[in-house]
């Protein structure tokens, strides 16, 4: 027999539940988010270099002003290695929470980690932030090393096998740069001594130091050691005004040699892009820490002072940006196989 008692209490419990449910629904959709207190502890900035180099510089640098916009303290490790592959690995391998930010010279050692050095993760594994320091790449001389311009320095590795000794930091630009040189102008790649270095810092102690003869890297970061060398090329279509070198194809003119001109560094931060799929207001929070920190006037003053890039460009150019880099060196990534 049917139990119109039972039936008519399991009705209204029910009717109570889906009341009560309702309720708390419509009070959760009045009441406003719980704040999220991001960032509540302090930062972790990794770079993917050694220290010394342009990427570690614009980091500690930067990470002051950073520090006070966000009001946490922020502190800085380097990771390098296996160009920039190290420090990327270990991002995208802490928790996707904001406390981790990677600084580095993406473009293009993300890039070429990717094309050359067999990374399991893609440029869009990465969510960037702001690319701030660009630079074109600078082929310049020891001046003790006899070289004045770049048709002796390549006729010189091409005639002493072996003899000439160049400095690059592994992936770059510059180190592209040589391959292709080497290549149009079908010079043996094994002529050259090539030393490839983790850091722009290590490489340009080189150059400075007598080591080798020559290098191929970041012009602006190369400030600091001017007076130890002889420009002999600046990879760009014009002349600049902070180097006194004939732009790449002028350099190469009297060889009847052509090069195409490589996009140089992009330095700046970033973010793994789950962290932001995750957490869009923390990224949102770093994103405006970091362009308050790059108007304001002392630090402007202070990039300047120390010849850094503090240029604003905001992620969905940063990200646009990193993948036509991608785009250009997976034409020219076998040379450096």
């Amino acid at each position: 027999m049917f139990n119109t008692s039972s039936a008519s209490l399991s009705l209204n419990i029910k009717s109570i539940l889906v009341g009560a449910t309702a309720t708390i629904a419509s009070l959760s959709m009045a009441l406003p988010a719980v704040a999220d207190d991001f960032p509540s502890r302090p930062l972790n900035m990794v770079v993917g270099f050694g220290t010394g180099g342009s990427a570690d510089r614009m980091t500690r640098m930067m990470s002051g002003p950073i520090s006070e916009e966000l009001g946490v303290p922020v502190q800085v490790t380097n990771r390098p290695g296996a160009g920039t592959q190290v420090a990327s690995n270990y991002v995208l391998n802490v928790p996707d929470d904001g406390y981790t930010v990677y600084a580095s010279t993406f473009a293009p050692y993300l890039t070429n980690s990717i094309l050359t050095g067999d990374a399991e993760f893609s440029v869009d594994d990465f969510s960037y932030i702001n690319f701030q320091w660009f630079d074109l790449d600078l082929i310049a001389a020891n001046k003790d090393s006899g070289y004045e311009d770049l048709p002796s320095l390549l006729e010189a590795i091409r005639e002493e096998e072996g003899q000439v000794r160049g400095a690059v930091v592994q992936g770059s630009a510059g180190h592209l740069m040589v391959r292709l040189l080497l290549d149009e102008a079908g010079i043996p790649q094994d002529n050259l001594n090539l030393v490839t270095y983790n850091s722009g810092g290590e490489a340009r102690s080189a150059v400075a130091g007598g080591q080798v003869d020559f290098v191929s890297i970041s012009a602006q970061g190369s400030e600091g050691i001017r007076e130890f060398l002889t420009p002999l090329a600046i990879v760009n279509d014009e002349r600049i005004e902070q180097w006194d070198a004939l732009p790449i194809n002028e350099a190469l003119a009297p060889m009847n040699l052509e090069v195409p001109v490589l996009q140089g560094s992009m330095r700046g931060f970033a973010v793994t892009s789950e962290m932001e799929r995750q957490h869009p207001e923390r990224f949102e929070k770093l994103s405006s820490a970091i362009q308050s920190a790059l108007a304001r006037k002392d630090v402007q003053e202070q990039l300047e002072r120390n010849e850094m890039g503090g240029v604003w460009v905001g992620p969905e150019r940063s990200n646009e940006l990193m993948r036509e880099n991608y785009q250009v060196f997976e034409k020219y990534a076998h040379l450096l196989n």
